[in-house]
This record gives C-alpha cells, structure tokens and sequence, in this order.
C-alpha cells in the first residue's frame, strides 16, 4: 500500500479546522501565525495558505493590522433564520413524505453517513454542505413551489450567515445525525403528517437551543476571567 503524504498546508489546515469545530478556537479569538507554529513546528507559509482557505470557506476573518480572527456567527439573525425554516422545513417535509420513494430515502440514509464520516474526518465545509443537501431532499416533493422556494431562499441566507453553527455548540452536530435517522424512520413508518413536521421543526429548534446554550455558557465564562 502506498502511503499518501499530507502536506504542511493540509497539516495545518485540519489543526484550525478542528481547533474551531471544538471550540478551541473560539468565535473573535485571533490565529497567531507565530504562536501557532512554535505550538505545531509548522512554518509560517502554510499557515498563511491554511488562512485563506479558511477565510474563503467562511470560518475566519483577516484583518489588516489585526490578523486572522475565528468568524462570530451573527446570533440575530441566525436566530431569526433558525426559527422560519423551522417551521417552513417542517411543512415541507410533512407534505413531501408520502410522495418519496425507497431509493430516495436511502439516497438520504447515504447523506446522513457521509455525514458522520465528515464529522468524523473534521471536514467542515463537507458536513455543512452536505446537511443542506440532505434537508432540502426531503422537501423536495412537497408539490407546493411556492414553499420549495421559500425553504431554499432560507437555506441560502443561512450560509450567507454561516454555513452552519453546529460547531458552537459541542455534540449538537453528532445528536442531529441521530435525530435524522428518527425522522427518516418516520417517513419509512407512515407516520402521520403532524407528527413528521412536529420532528422536523423539533430538530431544527434543538440546534437553536443547543447554540443559544453554549453561548451562554461561553459568555459567562468571559465574565468570570475578567
């Protein structure tokens, strides 16, 4: 078996990456190129190119004068976002239930593994894009255009605000894969259409309340170092 080497900048980029999937990078904390090579034995080029990456995937901010920054999701209107996909996401799907097929669930079984596997590998982009994928495949036959819309502009203007915030909050990224599978579960039984929109919008509102949590705790942290 011939084995692959990873480059410093991949190095690099998978130490920042799971740094702010686990909250060792916190939201506003800045990434000291200097610090983080003393700490790593990484040279300063590759974390510059890991920097940009990140930068144009969403995940930090540089700054001129002051460096890169871990990028804060804006609360507000994440919040705001959260809550009408919710409900418009739980509608949808309840209404695109009975029209998917086996090959389409199982389609949507495949995307929740991949899933796991990129939360496992610490892949970012990956896991948010392929969520999207995933929520959107069960609206997908809802038969009302209107809402299908709707559901996708909510969607795009969730990842113009962050592409996801499950990494603010520790272990909520791993719970919802299981909640994905109660729902798929749900929709393979024939359950009825209340109780599947029920689940959906209760998934969605467990991540809102998952990051409203640990951005208390966060805060209150702050306010006790100082």
């Amino acid at each position: 078996m011939v084995e692959t080497k990873i480059s410093k900048a991949e190095q690099a980029y998978a130490i920042l990456s799971r740094g702010i999937m686990d909250g060792t990078y916190g939201p506003g904390q800045r990434l000291v190129i200097d610090q983080l090579g003393r700490e790593h034995g990484i040279s300063s080029v590759p974390w510059r190119e890991s920097l940009r990456r990140l930068e144009a995937e969403g995940w930090v901010d540089i700054v001129p004068n002051a460096g890169a920054i871990v990028k804060s999701v804006d609360v507000d209107s994440w919040h705001r976002t959260m809550n009408l996909l919710a409900r418009l996401e739980g509608y949808a799907t309840a209404l695109s239930a009975p029209r998917l097929d086996a090959a389409e669930l199982a389609e949507a079984r495949d995307l929740n593994k991949q899933m796991g596997e990129a939360l496992a590998n610490f892949d970012p982009q990956r896991f948010g894009d392929l969520n999207r994928t995933f929520h959107e495949s069960l609206c997908s036959k809802s038969d009302d255009e209107r809402l299908n819309h709707l559901v996708h502009a909510e969607w795009t203007r969730l990842d113009l605000i962050r592409r996801t915030a499950f990494w603010y909050a520790p272990g909520r990224a791993l719970a919802s894969l299981a909640e994905h599978d109660q729902i798929l579960d749900l929709i393979e039984a024939g359950a009825d259409a209340d109780l599947i929109e029920t689940s959906v919008r209760q998934h969605e509102i467990n991540t809102l309340d998952a990051v409203a949590k640990h951005e208390a705790e966060r805060k209150a942290a702050e306010r006790a170092r100082s």
